[in-house]
């Protein structure tokens, strides 16, 4: 089974940034953890801070892969063109918060990739991604 993990803008400073509400482990020292965890799947890694980057991915990756694990930060709440991208693919996200967004400011309890995803985990911290895994399994 090959998964990738997509995360997106600022997520890149996990383990430093609000530490309260996202943890104070990096997301590159969870990724290891989550590639012993789950030594059976080839699992990938892709983040950037960047919209188009984060489409590219998925146009690449959306016809060959069987997953794709999606936290796309603040886009999540602004981006058309990146559900377009998850709905212009045939590999199947699961989309992935490790805050609760339904428990945070307003304009984060909207989510135009929701209803392209085929679930949604949100709230359960760094442990999101592996129930993600877990249930492409």
């Amino acid at each position: 089974m090959k998964l990738i993990i997509i995360n997106g803008p600022n997520l890149n400073l996990l383990g430093r940034r609000e530490p309260e509400i996202y943890g104070s482990q990096s997301f590159e020292d969870y990724f290891l953890e989550l590639k012993e965890k789950f030594n059976t799947v080839d699992l990938e890694y892709f983040q950037s801070n960047h919209e188009g980057e984060i489409i590219d991915k998925i146009h690449e990756i959306g016809f060959t892969y069987d997953g794709i694990i999606l936290n796309a930060g603040g886009l999540t709440h602004t981006s058309v063109a990146l559900a377009d991208a998850l709905g212009g693919v045939k590999t199947p996200a699961v989309e992935v918060h490790i805050s609760n967004i339904h428990a945070r400011e307003e304009f984060r309890k909207h989510s135009y990739l929701t209803p392209k995803c085929k679930g949604l985990i949100t709230g359960l911290g760094l442990k999101g991604y592996a129930l993600a895994i877990q249930w492409f399994l």
